[in-house]
């Protein structure tokens, strides 16, 4: 799984503080010996998110994410294992030996940094050809755009020329091999043909990923010719569902929000006009992972799309994407121009800050295009609008959040908010929230998270976070119930390694993620430890939970014991009675707190 040693791996674990690392992004209130905050994996109105400085782990009681800093970083920032160690031992001033990669980790190490090698090797020669002879028609292009040689600079714009084989000549020449062109992406190699250019005659736009590395091209067709944009395909380094078109200048403007556009022009010419925090999704749907990585950098989205239909239909798609993911968003009106590289050739940057400040709710602008469907003068598409409008208002899980939208859309549309309540009230009963919460849960994955758990399950999760939050309890409960005793797979390996654990007096439960690769199994870990029974006020309270949880465990270990007997064993008989003994022994058992 990494390329470091685990004792390097636990010193820059060690060396982390969880709190400190996680409220960079995420902000925290102390609630009792725990912090709470706003979960960044799911949208949510209450906080469930819970991180702890005892055990260095957080959890998500809402979506079920849960894990340790490595973890966060994982998910959060879309790290792999190997990065997130290097990040935290700079923050924290471990200095990591060199790593010892196996054969397979060194082939595909060396082979993304050699695709970054060929595509920035492209960009240059890319960027060269748009200021020769041979590329004064693209040139003349851009400028016709009133795009200035700065702007062009700025966003690496060139030109791939009209021979259909010269940049696989150019990065042959550099000494690249056919295989590692054709994984690039830039070059397509035929047997009879011989190597030939993806891009050719094209005006082109170099896409970078958040750390300013090109990672793909786009390119517009000079003349007559399909397609007309042409994009680079998926590769080892390009993932078009998580990669933005300037998202990289983007996240350092200025302006706290950002301006979400449809193509390479509109973001290009927002930024020359001194919107620098437009960024653009890759001639493909807006995404879960666009919107995830947006969520990094901004608080707020503005949608900035073409103002035709197709443009109507991608901000539709996108609104709900982005409440999902927590971000509000408003929907810029681009009217009478088609998209932003128009309206600043029309109307000019004035005339956009003050379309921005009157940037529309996102919610009553999807009304508001809803509306579209129905004659509010027939009567029966009167009632099937407002239908509709409840349906939408469902999909709010605070009931303030429902009545404040209401009041405004009855304000708007001249409805009796009372009967508007009524009417939501009315399809919430019939199982409109639930449904709605199902779909949430479906789509975001967090359906299993929110399942009832079986008793038994968390009896033995309950216990195993009693002793990692009580040490103390450790003598009595090993000496009555050990990791065997735990009948549920995941529950038995994370008893088996905290059992070690506190046998050493070296209890370290986030030490325990690492055990695990698979994300969702690093997130059950965290969810172990942090399986609750609600607030207990007394010790003597407290003791007899624990006594009953104890006697819980163990019967059901000896119950599934004797359902694996083979009756034909002379021992079975006995065994069965030896521990119907040994239970009524532990039923006299006192457990004493500290």
């Amino acid at each position: 799984m990494a390329y470091y040693g685990d004792e390097i791996i636990e010193e820059v674990r060690s060396r982390t503080d969880i709190v400190d690392l996680i409220g960079q992004y995420v902000h925290l209130q102390k609630k009792g010996v725990n912090y709470m905050g706003l979960c960044p994996f799911h949208s949510e109105k209450t906080g469930s998110f819970s991180v702890s400085p005892s055990k260095q782990m957080y959890h998500c009681f809402g979506c079920g994410k849960g894990g340790n800093v490595y973890t966060f970083l994982m998910e959060y920032e879309n790290m792999t294992f190997t990065e997130a160690v290097q990040e935290l031992a700079g923050r924290c001033g471990v200095e990591l030996p060199k790593q010892e990669m196996t054969q397979e980790q060194r082939a595909a190490e060396g082979k993304r940094s050699k695709l970054l090698e060929i595509n920035k090797e492209a960009a240059t020669y890319f960027y060269t050809a748009l200021r020769s002879k041979q590329g004064e028609k693209a040139f003349k292009y851009f400028e016709e755009r009133q795009l200035s040689k700065e702007t062009m600079q700025k966003f690496g714009l060139g030109y791939s020329l009209m021979t259909s084989d010269d940049l696989y000549k150019y990065l042959r020449n550099k000494g690249y091999s056919d295989d590692i062109l054709k994984d690039s992406g830039l070059c397509t190699i035929d047997e009879r043909r011989g190597g030939f250019d993806k891009f050719w005659n094209r005006a082109m736009f170099p896409i970078m990923d958040v750390n300013g590395k090109v990672v793909a091209f786009g390119g517009r067709v000079m003349g007559e010719g399909e397609p007309k944009y042409l994009n680079s395909p998926e590769t080892m380094i390009f993932n078009k569902s998580r990669t933005l078109y300037g998202l990289y200048l983007a996240k350092k403007s200025r302006r706290k929000a950002i301006i979400l556009c449809e193509g390479y022009m509109d973001v290009i010419a927002l930024h020359q006009a001194g919107f620098d925090n437009a960024a653009a999704s890759l001639g493909t749907a807006f995404t879960n992972g666009h919107a995830s990585m947006l969520r990094r950098y901004t608080d707020e989205i503005y949608l900035c799309y073409d103002s035709d239909g197709a443009g109507v239909k991608a901000a539709l798609r996108a609104i709900p994407i982005l409440r999902q993911e927590g971000i509000p968003c408003k929907v810029i009106n681009m009217r009478p121009a088609k998209d932003p590289d128009e309206f600043m050739k029309t109307l000019g940057p004035e005339e956009f800050e003050k379309r921005i400040a009157e940037a529309e709710n996102s919610f009553l602008y999807t009304i508001r295009m809803m509306e579209a469907d129905y004659d509010r003068k027939d009567p029966e598409q009167k009632t099937a609008f407002q239908m509709a409008i409840a349906d939408k208002i469902l999909e709010f899980e605070e009931e303030i959040e429902r009545n404040n939208y209401l009041e405004s859309i009855a304000n708007i549309y001249n409805f009796s908010y009372d009967e508007m309540k009524r009417l939501v009230a009315k399809k919430a009963a019939k199982g409109g929230i639930i449904a709605h919460e199902e779909r949430a849960a479906l789509k975001s994955g967090m359906h299993s998270a929110a399942k009832k758990e079986d008793g038994m399950l968390k009896s033995e999760r309950l216990l195993l976070t009693w002793l990692c939050e009580d040490p103390s309890i450790f003598k009595q409960v090993s000496e009555l119930i050990t990791p065997e005793d735990y009948t549920e797979g995941m529950n038995r390996k994370v008893a088996s390694a905290l059992y070690d654990q506190l046998q050493k007096n070296a209890l370290n439960p986030a030490a325990i993620v690492n055990m695990f690769e698979e994300e969702e199994e690093q997130g059950m870990v965290a969810r172990i430890f942090n399986t609750t029974v609600g607030e207990i006020e007394s010790a003597q309270d407290r003791e007899k939970a624990l006594k009953e949880t104890v006697l819980r465990v163990k019967k059901n270990a000896m119950e599934a014991r004797r359902k694996s007997l083979d009756p034909a064993d002379p021992n079975a008989l006995m065994s069965v009675v030896e521990d119907k003994k040994k239970l009524q022994e532990m039923e006299k058992i006192s457990f004493k707190l500290s």
